[in-house]
């Protein structure tokens, strides 16, 4: 292990939010990883050799634990080539957060040339779903941001910025009176919040620590919104979707952000300022 990213889950396996999913202690936090692989298991078939440089998702909910360790033992198909040219600190800031933004266009299935609006469009997985929705799947997007990111945002390829916060469903029907095609809600405000934005018979994406039971109940109104909810299970366990991130950060359609870096021995600190909130991008743990 060289680094590890922070992120939202992490939290909530700490607190306790994850409930009864976890298995009993110790607890070890971490969803992705970045670092060197040690050692290849026998009868393992792979193109990854000793010493290459990899990334990998953790699941810190599992019998190994997460990626807050030293050295980490991961089924192979959850292990990829770290993007040729990135840091050990940038590299682990995709594998996960990529796999759930690219999880969550899916869900939504929208054909090039609709609209799409993306909450937390600052964090690792808003401005993922931004970048994959103009590169790859050829969508208008609406973003939204505090003043201080809007050209952070729009570096990002988000065709309009709106203004950050809970009245974001208000905003983007100004722009689009008939509602979007669909919704990414990386900032957890929650189906209630954002469906007014929706069209009839749009959709909205939530991340996997997004439960619609925790949220206020959705009014009832003149249309109707699908809800999904990004599982990552159901991204696991294919590498090819990995290498594909990869590629895509190679081709610079990906952008691998850090917002800072602390040593392991510093997690503590690092929760602190993930708590604090207006992260923009990824902080990492190194090791």
């Amino acid at each position: 292990m060289r680094a590890a990213a922070v992120n939202g889950g992490d939290r909530y396996l700490r607190d306790g939010s994850l409930g009864p999913i976890v298995m009993g202690p110790p607890h070890i936090p971490g969803f992705e990883a970045a670092g060197v692989v040690d050692e290849i298991g026998e009868g393992t078939t792979t193109d990854l050799r000793v010493g290459d440089r990899v990334m990998a998702v953790a699941v810190p909910t599992g019998p190994n634990g997460g990626a807050y360790v030293q050295y980490l033992a991961l089924p192979h198909q959850w292990v990829a080539r770290a993007p040729a040219g990135s840091t050990h600190a940038e590299a682990s800031t995709l594998p996960m957060n990529g796999l759930i933004a690219r999880h969550a266009l899916d869900l939504l299935a929208l054909p090039a040339g609709r609209t799409i609006a993306v909450t937390g469009s600052t964090e690792a997985v808003g401005g993922f779903v931004i970048q994959m929705a103009k590169a790859a799947d050829g969508l208008t997007v609406i973003a939204d941001a505090w003043p201080e990111d809007v050209a952070l945002v729009r570096s990002l390829g988000a065709d309009i910025v709106v203004p950050r916060g809970t009245e974001f469903a208000q905003h983007v029907l100004r722009i689009m009176p008939e509602g979007v095609d669909g919704v990414v809600d990386a900032a957890n405000l929650g189906p209630a919040a954002v469906a007014r934005a929706v069209r009839e018979g749009g959709g909205i994406s939530l991340l996997p620590h997004e439960n619609p039971q925790n949220f206020d109940p959705i009014e009832p109104g003149p249309h109707s919104v699908h809800i999904r909810t990004v599982t990552l299970s159901k991204v696991l366990g294919d590498r090819s979707r990995l290498d594909r991130l990869r590629h895509q950060a190679e081709a610079g359609e990906l952008t691998l952000r850090v917002a800072d870096t602390l040593p392991a021995s510093q997690a503590t600190e690092v929760h602190h300022l993930m708590e604090a909130g207006d992260v923009r991008g990824r902080l990492v743990l190194e090791f």
